[in-house]
């Protein structure tokens, strides 16, 4: 994407995949960049989602492909690369958008149920991450942008296996930022508060602050913009988590403790889940 200095990053024309497409934020950022003339490949699992997105975009002017795909498959997501590649001969963004978490009890969980929602946020960063970079490297340089969350910064109560993961992806990126600069590619992530979308409607986590889905994405698109390289939304979400990291870790704790303070004991959660 071209970009000079004092100036903002321009779409129109540019090969742009996201992933995690088929609603939420991921759907909404699709129509934005399509709107301003972006070529737009969406993928997900839900194929009657994508198409219905596709053509909507596309009676508004637009150029979107729909490819479905799972995402926590990494064949899977080196053929959709491999698909775009084939038809529009380079890829100048990724948007990594898949993932999500209902309020999570780890009190109740099991090892299979930790492991698969490290799969939905942090494996399918991995599956497209690694064949998209290749991709750039041949090429001279692109974009990598990934949706991470602020609760990637703390362990959040009911979010213990999506922090860890958002954790670990917010890690993995920054190396990349440091081994692939030579090659062109910037990264871009951004970290929501809690967003408003059909996936945590009424999921019982407690959600101070939440934004609309469309305010999330305007957000995004701000960052992308602007290329900015961690950006965190909303305003006052970002200065508390950088008041965080400089509070001791008891205080922290016990503050983080009272937002799930209401929550019955393990008994009487593990029975009524029976």
């Amino acid at each position: 994407m071209t970009k000079h200095r004092g100036s903002i990053v321009q779409f129109s024309g540019k090969i742009i995949l996201i992933v995690g497409a088929s609603s939420g934020m991921g759907r909404v950022l699709a129509k934005r960049l399509a709107g301003e003339g972006a070529q737009v490949i969406v993928t997900a699992r839900r194929e009657p989602m994508l198409i219905k997105l596709a053509e909507e975009i596309r009676k508004a002017g637009g150029q979107c492909m729909p490819i479905a795909a799972d995402a926590t498959e990494a064949a899977a997501a080196a053929d959709v690369v491999k698909k775009v590649v084939e038809h529009y001969g380079r890829i100048d963004m990724v948007y990594l958008n898949a993932g999500g978490a209902p309020a999570l009890d780890m009190r109740v969980m099991n090892a299979s149920d930790v492991n698969a929602y490290m799969r939905s946020n942090y494996d399918v960063v991995v599956n497209y991450l690694f064949p998209v970079s290749k991709q750039m490297m041949q090429q001279g340089g692109g974009y990598v942008a990934h949706t991470n969350s602020l609760a990637g910064f703390l362990g959040v109560p009911l979010q213990g296996p999506y922090s860890a993961a958002k954790g670990a992806a917010m890690l993995l990126i920054d190396t990349c930022r440091i081994e692939f600069a030579r090659y062109g590619i910037k990264f871009i992530t951004v970290y929501p508060g809690f967003v408003a979308t059909e996936a945590t409607s009424n999921d019982g986590m407690p959600a101070p602050l939440e934004i609309s889905t469309e305010k999330a994405v305007d957000h995004i698109m701000y960052a992308l913009r602007k290329e900015k390289a961690d950006y965190l939304f909303p305003f006052v979400m970002r200065w508390l988590i950088r008041l965080a990291h400089i509070l001791p870790k008891p205080t922290k704790l016990w503050i983080l403790g009272k937002t799930v303070s209401e929550l019955p004991d393990v008994g009487k959660v593990a029975t009524k889940v029976r």
